[in-house]
Order: C-alpha cells, then sequence, then structure tokens
C-alpha cells in the first residue's frame, strides 16, 4: 500500500578512484530493491567531480537494468521479508526516528526548533562525528584513508558549454523585451500586497509567472516582504 521513491547516496561517493563509485551505488541500489522501492533513480560514478558525463550517466542506468533484469532480485515483492537482523534493523531506525518527533513536538513543532538552532545543531554534530571517524580511520572509506593510489589518471567529466549562457541570456532579453510590461508589474504588485497578509500566494506567484515574471522578479517581491532566511548557528 505504500510506494516510495528512493535515490542512492550522493554522499557517499568519493572523487578519489571514481570508478569505485559504481560498486557503492549497485550496492546502495540493491538496498533499496531489496527494501521494496518501486522507483529507483542511481547515482553516477563521477558526481563528486562535476554534472553526470552521458556515459555515466548510462552506466548508472544499466546499473539498474541489471539488477531488474539479471539478479531475479525482483521476482519477489520483498525479498528479505522475515529477516531477523532486517526486522531489528527497522525497528531500531523506527524507535529513533520516533524519538526524534517526540522531542521535536515537545519543543513546540518543527519550526520552533529550526528556529531554536535544534535541528541545524544536530545536522553539524553528526556531520561533525562522522568526518572525525573518517579521519581517524575508525570508518573505513576504500580510497580515501584506506587503499589510496598515488598517481591516479582523471576520468573524462561533463563540461558545460558556456555558450549556453550567452544564449539563455539572450532568450531571457528577448522575453522581457515582448511580455506586457504593465501586467508584469500589476501581478508582482498583487503577490507582494498579498504576501504581507495571510493570502495563499500559490495563485498569484502561478499568475506572474504567467504574465511572464521572472523567477528573480517574483522572489524579489517575496524577499521586499519577508526577508532572506538566516541560519542561527
Amino acid at each position: 500500500m505504500m510506494r516510495f521513491h528512493a535515490q542512492t547516496a550522493g554522499s557517499t561517493l568519493t572523487a578519489q578512484q571514481p570508478d569505485v563509485n559504481v560498486i557503492r551505488t549497485s550496492i546502495e541500489a540493491l538496498a533499496a530493491v531489496l527494501g521494496g522501492a518501486q522507483s529507483l533513480h542511481t547515482n553516477s560514478r563521477d558526481e563528486a567531480l562535476a554534472l553526470p558525463s552521458e556515459e555515466s550517466a548510462r552506466l548508472a542506468l544499466r546499473t539498474q537494468q541489471v539488477l531488474a533484469a539479471e539478479t531475479g532480485v525482483v521476482n519477489t515483492a520483498d525479498p528479505a521479508g522475515g529477516s531477523e537482523y532486517i526486522e531489528s534493523l527497522t525497528t531500531s531506525i523506527e524507535s529513533g526516528a520516533m524519538e526524534y518527533l517526540d522531542r521535536i513536538d515537545g519543543m513546540g513543532g518543527a519550526l520552533r526548533a529550526i528556529e531554536s538552532g535544534y535541528l541545524q545543531s544536530e545536522i553539524q554534530n553528526a556531520a561533525f562525528a562522522y568526518q572525525k571517524s573518517v579521519e581517524s580511520g575508525d570508518r573505513i572509506i576504500v580510497g580515501v584513508n584506506r587503499f589510496r593510489m598515488e598517481g591516479q589518471s582523471p576520468i573524462p567529466t561533463f563540461s558545460l558549454d558556456p555558450g549556453l549562457e550567452q544564449a539563455q541570456i539572450a532568450r531571457l532579453r528577448e522575453v522581457r523585451g515582448s511580455r506586457d510590461q504593465s501586467a508584469v508589474a500589476k501581478t508582482l504588485e498583487r503577490l507582494e500586497q498579498a504576501a504581507r497578509g495571510e493570502t495563499n500566494l500559490m495563485p498569484l506567484i502561478l499568475a506572474a509567472a504567467e504574465s511572464y515574471a521572472t523567477v528573480g522578479e517574483i522572489s524579489d517581491r517575496l524577499r521586499a516582504v519577508f526577508g532572506e532566511y538566516r541560519e542561527t548557528a
């Protein structure tokens, strides 16, 4: 009854020995399938270095296709169902998640937890503990703090055509020059005024976009009312 999407962990991919990322992604994708995911995205081997190249994106797709067509792991809905170890892990994760939710509810909800800096500090503390474990060697990262190679050959990575930027700027100027400036000004003014109250802004944002107001112009009006969020350290 519960359908869900899973994506492999881009944060686990390394710039060192990027071909090893194919193995990491394959294991993570297998874990997602074993967990019953109906939809899956596999990260590419070069995502620690750049946007995926076409070749790397194709290899990430082939990883899914091998799992789906060659392994037989998709032939049953829940291959790991009934595993005592898997069930104990699930129970542990559920228990930890509920503990966090209860703690956040006790603070007055997620908004209060953000405003107090609690959520940010939890993320920072977890990141610090992770990095500390990598640097101490307690957590092994292949190619980073163990099994390293010197002088490895770089792999081809995606490079954006600089001409695309100029082409997009030209298209934006063309849109701005051909639109009804009066209509744009009216929709933006209505949006800003509504933002000062309790009105649902989504229809007004859509109206501004339909008049060819740009994302930047819409955002400027909202910034004029709400300012910019500054994280509590």
